[in-house]
């Protein structure tokens, strides 16, 4: 069956979307299934298994008692920021022993969210310390728990020793506008990035 002139002008001029690939990183209990499942507008793929006792001596339940699951591999989904962009998310696991499946999440990845929880900061020293060393372009996304204290963004760079230009920036990870904002800001982020270290060295 033949098409209509018109319509084969637009499929041609169609173009394929850009897709990105995001990490979502930071410490166990932080909130990363629920950004990702937030703001997915395909059902996320979850990895979760329940927390056991023999996992206690070496799962740090501190702050997050009531948690009774755990990612073991890595939760992902999808979000169409504009017509033309697509980003992939890649929740990675937050405990220590699932550490190793890192190298493998990050390949391909064009940057990273860093959820952080300012009841337990220090938790989010692992994951900027790998971005760090990777020259991983990352934004860091301050979780506001209910009962949490609020802490104004300069705050927690100060306290995460962070350079200057990494965006620090507050979200609720189960709001789907405010994580799309957080999202927004890697991209712009790493691009900002990737433009500077393209730009020709001086003689």
């Amino acid at each position: 069956m033949a098409f209509g002139r018109s319509e084969r002008r637009s499929r041609s001029a169609a173009v394929d979307p850009m897709t990105l690939k995001i990490l979502v990183a930071g410490g166990f209990g932080v909130g990363k299934t629920t950004l990702v499942g937030a703001v997915s507008e395909i059902r996320p793929l979850r990895t979760e298994e329940r927390l056991t006792e023999a996992g206690r001596p070496v799962d740090d339940l501190e702050g997050v008692e009531g948690k009774t699951t755990t990612t073991v591999v890595m939760d992902f989904g999808r979000i169409t920021l504009k017509e033309e962009l697509v980003l992939y998310l890649f929740g990675t696991p937050g405990q220590d022993r699932f550490w190793f499946l890192w190298d493998e999440l990050a390949l391909g990845a064009l940057g990273a969210v860093v959820l952080a929880d300012t009841r337990r900061l220090s938790d989010s020293f692992a994951a900027i310390d790998y971005f760090e060393r990777r020259g991983l372009p990352f934004t860091v996304a301050v979780n506001c728990f209910e009962g949490a204290d609020r802490h104004p963004p300069e705050n927690v760079r100060e306290a995460l020793d962070l350079d200057p230009d990494v965006p620090v920036m507050l979200c609720d990870a189960r709001h789907k506008d405010s994580v799309r904002d957080v999202l927004i800001a890697v991209v712009e982020h790493a691009m900002r990035v990737g433009a500077r270290q393209r730009e020709p060295a001086l003689p």
